[in-house]
């Protein structure tokens, strides 16, 4: 029975990389039961930061572990996305705070106990499909990678900055600035129009659309020229984004009247 445990200690060295979470649900399926998991954890070979879930590891827990974790381990279709993708690919001095929470985009919500684990972030679900119904059927996209323990790297999926923007732009008014998106959007002189055109045809929301547009064309982006708004549903109507704002009569939606000073 020792030499029996000892093989499924070792199994269990490979298929969870240190660092990463699993729940129980997963230990069951890979054929370690609750009396074994406890045994681990007695034994000091598994933690358990959260009530079901599990861990090899020394180190204290980090999101991106996490998410890592979600992605790879639980084989979850998230996707690190928004604000946080942003601020993961080098515009965080844009949007000026640190990060609190960790914004995550699926067709299905993560599971509940992420919210249990000892962390200083809180994990914010988006539903991916009522901004991109075609979410669906796609792939993940290509993704930066994140260094694991022992030296292996670990893949972390984040939205592309193009995705990631739109993301972030249905976030206003109510989450996010329309003054922090301005700065931001003067910044991305380095979006693929190729892509762009892509998430504009398949983007199902009016509104995001609309301000993104709005702001492309003030910043002026050599990018613009290549987009073709033809293509593009902007639907009809006037939008009351901002109460007491200013229309713009291009897109029909109303902004900040102050944003001209800025």
């Amino acid at each position: 029975m020792a030499m029996r445990s000892d093989h499924k200690l070792n199994r269990l060295q490979q298929e969870l990389p240190e660092g990463l979470l699993a729940d129980a649900a997963w230990m069951e399926a890979h054929g370690y039961s609750s009396s074994l998991r406890s045994q681990y954890v007695r034994a000091g070979w598994l933690t358990s930061p959260a009530r079901r879930v599990y861990r090899r590891a020394r180190t204290p827990l980090t999101w991106q572990q996490t998410v890592v974790s979600l992605q790879t381990v639980l084989d979850l279709p998230l996707t690190v996305g928004g604000r946080t993708a942003l601020e993961q690919q080098g515009y965080a001095h844009y949007l000026s705070a640190s990060v609190r929470e960790v914004h995550l985009y699926g067709p299905k919500r993560p599971p509940t106990w992420l919210a249990c684990l000892p962390l200083d972030v809180a994990f914010r679900w988006h539903n991916s499909l009522r901004l991109f119904p075609g979410d669906a059927d796609a792939p993940p996209e290509p993704s930066p990678v994140m260094a694991g323990a022992a030296g292996q790297t670990l893949p972390l999926h984040y939205s592309s900055k193009e995705r990631a923007v739109l993301e972030l732009l249905d976030e206003l008014p109510g989450h996010e600035s329309f003054h922090q998106v301005d700065a931001l959007m003067e910044g991305m002189s380095d979006l693929s129009p190729r892509r762009l055109q892509t998430l504009l045809e398949s983007c199902a929301s009016v509104k995001v659309k609309r301000l993104f547009l709005f702001f492309a064309d003030r910043h002026r982006h050599a990018w613009r020229s290549r987009l073709d708004t033809s293509r593009v549903d902007l639907g009809a109507g006037k939008r009351v984004l901002v109460k007491d704002g200013r229309l713009d009569s291009r897109y029909q939606i109303t902004v900040p009247a102050d944003l001209e000073a800025h």
